[in-house]
């Protein structure tokens, strides 16, 4: 998408969760420990955060959407529905939020399984977590369904260009 519309820039995420061996800090998430996370929520340092599971928070840090704003980019933020839930109420005039949706809980969990990155307890846990999710997409101003990724960009690209 960002290649699709260049005045898009991607804010990176703040985590407590374990890096994989793919991912590189500060370009996938800013990995930080749980005591550096909470400081930083204590610090005010972040527009929203979850403790999406015991223990793991994710959250869009200020400095993150304050360094796009200064390259006069539109953030875009990938982050947890419940967040996103609440951001899009904060910032309905200048926001648009697009829920994501899998075509199925079974064909989510099949795609998981594929990538090989979760244990037979995480998979369950974010399986568990995705169908609670399910129950805020009415929440968002657009649900786009994932079950054909071109189609999906193209759906996405769509609603961001429309409401750019």
């Amino acid at each position: 998408m960002l290649r699709l519309i260049p005045q898009l820039e991607f804010s990176t995420s703040a985590t407590t969760r374990d890096k994989r061996t793919t991912e590189v800090s500060g370009q996938d998430y800013y990995f930080l420990s749980i005591e550096d996370f909470k400081s930083k929520i204590k610090s005010g340092d972040f527009i929203e955060y979850q403790e999406v599971y015991t223990d793991q928070f994710y959250g869009t840090l200020k400095s993150e959407v304050d360094r796009i704003h200064s390259q006069n980019k539109i953030v875009i933020l990938d982050m947890d529905v419940i967040g996103g839930a609440k951001l899009a109420k904060q910032f309905k005039k200048n926001s648009i939020s697009i829920f994501i949706k899998p075509p199925s809980i079974e064909e989510l969990k099949k795609r998981l399984m594929n990538r090989a990155t979760e244990t037979q307890a995480s998979l369950q846990k974010r399986i568990d977590k995705s169908v609670l999710e399910m129950e805020y997409a009415d929440q968002f101003d657009f649900v786009v369904i994932n079950d054909n990724l071109k189609t999906a960009i193209d759906a996405t690209e769509h609603i961001i260009r429309k409401n750019l």
